[in-house]
């Protein structure tokens, strides 16, 4: 993106990490004076904390990035071409499908990586970054000081400016506990997961086992060994992973953990597994956590009155079983950047609100919906079975379920059972009692051959 004016107005965002830092070069290019602030200096950020999850990029995602002129690291990065779906539950292994993505790939790459190298161009192209926690009571003269800020951390209790949406808010609390995990040892080519898809290496995989949670591997572009795979596994409270990922407390355990729960519960990709190897190079490539999904209204005030703008997971945070957090927040930045440069007036109330509010209607809101089909929350249940059932039966749906992860607003008219019936049908252009006709389960999953060493040969 190249300055389109250059002009008076001051800009600051709160928060270094890959969206604050996105939206700061964006508005940076768009003729704003920029800084931004963290509590940690760019070393820090880059070597001494985790990333902030596996940060799943698809289609909507890296077009609001090259919008940008950013760059997406499809040269870079070890791609995805599709998902591949094992669910399994009461002791039967019940669906299996392999979706293509559809006009796009999917990428996973470290945002520690991606937040240093944008942080870098910012400043080389004459932005300000000042290493200073930012707390309520200093964001007032900050707010004051600047025509539009951005608060993309909710750090230092600046997530309490932003009164959660109730009406939008699903939940009271995380549905699940969080591990990551990443490691070495693994191609990308077809000899890997070669049970799941032709593809191999190509796809990322997810399991269900319904009782327990999820688990995901996934192709990644480390920040220090390059391409790498990564784990990230949900557990439901009360169960026997909740108890296992509580008891990871670094890099090591958490692979011990992930070993085991694959050796005892989804055996059927157990000899990649077996495979991987620690990043003993980086003590911080692992994570553990929950996040409660929850929306918050998009603008919030200072102690003197003045508005500033809620972005990234400060504005709304989805659980991340669907991938939906690190593009929105990319995508929320985009919006709010193109906004900006052709904006005349104040950044008040109003222009800020107004910006939040279609932002939600182009894309959170559905992201969010999605999430929850993922998450087999008892509203989608019945949609969630007929969906996983006519992928099973069906490429054409697969293809178009997994698609829903790049372009969530696909799911946006299913509501009922008649509804994801007429998205089959529209998908397959066969009456979806036929489709679902075709489903059989499966039986028993095909199990993983890889001989690691060989394949290495």
């Amino acid at each position: 993106m190249t300055t389109q004016h250059t002009s008076h107005r001051k800009a600051a965002v709160i928060g270094a990490g890959q969206t604050g830092v996105t939206a700061a070069l964006g508005l940076l290019d768009a003729g704003f004076t920029v800084t931004v602030y963290s509590d940690k200096d760019q070393r820090d950020l880059r070597d001494k904390v985790p990333a902030t999850g596996t940060a799943l990029i698809f289609g909507e995602a890296q077009a609001a990035e090259a919008a940008l002129g950013l760059p997406t690291y499809l040269d870079r990065a070890p791609l995805h071409s599709g998902l591949t779906v094992r669910v399994a539950g009461g002791g039967e292994e019940l669906i299996a499908f392999d979706g293509a993505f559809d006009g796009f790939h999917g990428l996973a790459v470290d945002t520690r990586l991606k937040a240093d190298e944008r942080l870098t161009t910012f400043l080389e192209r004459g932005g300000r970054f000042v290493v200073d926690p930012v707390t309520p009571e200093r964001l007032d003269p900050i707010a004051a000081d600047n025509d539009l800020t951005l608060v993309a951390t909710g750090r230092g209790g600046l997530s309490q400016l932003f009164e959660v949406d109730r009406t939008r808010t699903v939940y009271d609390a995380p549905q699940r506990s969080l591990l990551t995990v990443t490691v070495t040892g693994l191609p990308h080519d077809e000899s890997v997961f070669a049970h799941r898809s032709p593809a191999g290496g190509g796809r990322s995989g997810f399991s269900i086992v319904a009782e327990e949670g999820e688990a995901w591997w996934g192709p990644y572009l480390h920040k220090d060994a390059g391409p790498t795979w990564a784990f990230l596994g949900w557990a439901r409270p009360g169960g026997d992973w909740e108890k296992r990922f509580a008891a990871a407390d670094s890099a090591e355990s958490a692979h011990r953990i992930v070993t085991d729960l694959y050796r005892d519960y989804l055996d059927w990709d157990l000899p990649e597994v077996l495979a991987t190897k620690v990043l003993s190079e980086d003590p911080h490539s692992w994570l553990k956590g929950a996040v409660r999904p929850l929306f918050r209204r998009g603008v919030g005030h200072t102690a003197g009155g003045h508005p500033v703008a809620a972005l990234g997971d400060t504005a709304v945070a989805y659980d991340p079983i669907a991938g939906q957090g690190a593009q929105s927040g990319l995508i929320q930045a985009q919006r709010l950047v193109a906004a900006a440069a052709t904006h005349d007036g104040a950044f008040d109330d109003a222009w800020i609100t107004a910006q939040y509010e279609a932002f939600l209607d182009a894309r959170a809101e559905d992201a969010a919906k999605v999430t929850r089909l993922f998450l087999s929350d008892p509203e989608f249940a019945e949609i969630g079975g007929q969906f996983f059932s006519a992928a099973a039966a069906d490429p054409r749906f697969a293809s178009a379920l997994v698609g829903t992860l790049h372009r969530p607003q696909a799911a946006r008219p299913v509501n009922s059972v008649a509804d994801a019936h007429q998205l089959i049908a529209q998908v397959t252009g066969e009456d979806a009692a036929e489709v679902l006709g075709r489903f059989r389960p499966a039986g028993r999953f095909s199990r993983s051959h890889y001989n690691g060493a060989a394949a290495t040969a």
